[in-house]
C-alpha cells in the first residue's frame, strides 16, 4: 500500500524563543557599525525595540513625568536601549562611538540571555533534558529550584507540578527563566505555583509567554490566598508582554508589605563581571579598530 501522506517526516521544528531573534538583531548591530552603516544600525534598534514593546517610551518623560516606568517588565533593557539610541544618534566626538555601542550591545546580550548557563563566546549552551529529574529531586531539597536553562515539555511540566504538590512547602524562590515555557503550560503550572506557601520569587523571563498568562496572573493575584507571599516576579524577554497591569502590581505591592526584606536583583554581581570582561575585549581589539563615524548633529 502506499505511504501514509507525512509518513517518516518530523513534524515542523517550532521557531526559536523571541530572545534568540533579539540577540540575532543585537549581533546585527554590531557588525553594521563596524562597517560604519550608522542608519543600518538605527533601523534594526528600531526592530529592536518594537519587538520588546519600549518603542514608544522616552525615558526621560517615563522617569520624570509618568509612573509608566514602574510597569516596565524589563527596565533594564529598556535603560540600555535609550542609552544605544543616544549613541546612535548623538555620537560624542571625545569618544569613539562604535566602542561605546559595541560595549552596550555586549550588555543587553548578556541581559537577554541565560548567562549564567553560557560559555564565554556564543550563545548559550542549553542544559540536558534528561536531568530534569535530577534536578527537580535536588532542587527540592533546598529553599530555591533553579531548573534556567533546561527545554521543558508539557510531560515535564506535569512532573514538575507533582513535585511542588508533595515537596514545595518550602520553597521560597523558583527560576522557570529560558525553559520554553509558553502559555498553557504555565496555566497548566500556576495552580501549583500559587499554592506554594512561602515563594518569594518567580523568575518566567526569555520564554514563549504572551499577556495571556500575564492575565491569569492577574487575576490570581487579586486573591490574597493565592501567591501569598509573592513580590517579584519577572516575565520580562517573553513574546509580547513589555509592561505590568496596575492590578497586578497592587497584589505584589501587598504581598511586599508583608515581607522583612526586599527582592533582589540577582544578577548584579554577574554584570560586574561582565563589564570587567568586557573592558579586557576592548583593550584586546585596540590592535585593528574600526574608523570612528564622522560627528552628525543630533536630531531630538
Amino acid at each position: 500500500p502506499p505511504a501514509a501522506l507525512g509518513a517518516g517526516t518530523d513534524p515542523p521544528a517550532d521557531p526559536p524563543a523571541p530572545y534568540v531573534r533579539r540577540v540575532g538583531w543585537l549581533r546585527e548591530i554590531q557588525a553594521t557599525l563596524r562597517e560604519q552603516q550608522r542608519e543600518r544600525a538605527v533601523h534594526i534598534l528600531r526592530l529592536l525595540r518594537k519587538d520588546l514593546g519600549l518603542e514608544g517610551t522616552f525615558l526621560n518623560e517615563v522617569l520624570y513625568k509618568n509612573a509608566t516606568f514602574l510597569n516596565l517588565v524589563d527596565p533594564i533593557s529598556h535603560d540600555l536601549l535609550m542609552s544605544l539610541a543616544r549613541d546612535l544618534q548623538c555620537p560624542k566626538k571625545e569618544y569613539d562611538p562604535w566602542k561605546s555601542s559595541d560595549r552596550i550591545c555586549r550588555q543587553l546580550i548578556y541581559h537577554l540571555t541565560p548567562h549564567s548557563k553560557r560559555p564565554r563566546h556564543g550563545l548559550p549552551r542549553r542544559k540536558s533534558q534528561a536531568c530534569l529529574k535530577t534536578s527537580l529531586q535536588k532542587k527540592v531539597s533546598q529553599d530555591s529550584m533553579d531548573l534556567s536553562g533546561i527545554p521543558l515539555t508539557m510531560r515535564d511540566v506535569h512532573h514538575m507540578a507533582y513535585y511542588l504538590q508533595n515537596n514545595g512547602d518550602h520553597l521560597t524562590s523558583m527560576d522557570l527563566s529560558f525553559t520554553e515555557l509558553n502559555d498553557d503550560m504555565v496555566r497548566l503550572l500556576l495552580p501549583f505555583l500559587w499554592a506554594l506557601p512561602k515563594l518569594t520569587h518567580l523568575s518566567l523571563n526569555g520564554n514563549r509567554l504572551t499577556r495571556a498568562t500575564m492575565k491569569e496572573l492577574t487575576d490570581a493575584m487579586k486573591d490574597m490566598s493565592k501567591f501569598p507571599c509573592l513580590a517579584w516576579v519577572d516575565l520580562g524577554n517573553n513574546v509580547d508582554v513589555s509592561s505590568m497591569p496596575q492590578p497586578l502590581l497592587v497584589g505584589l505591592r501587598k504581598r511586599l508589605s508583608q515581607q522583612t526584606t526586599l527582592p533582589t536583583i540577582y544578577e548584579a554581581l554577574d554584570c560586574d563581571s561582565e563589564l570587567s570582561t568586557g573592558r579586557e575585549e576592548d583593550e584586546g581589539s585596540q590592535s585593528s579598530p574600526p574608523r570612528p563615524f564622522p560627528q552628525q548633529g543630533c536630531e531630538r
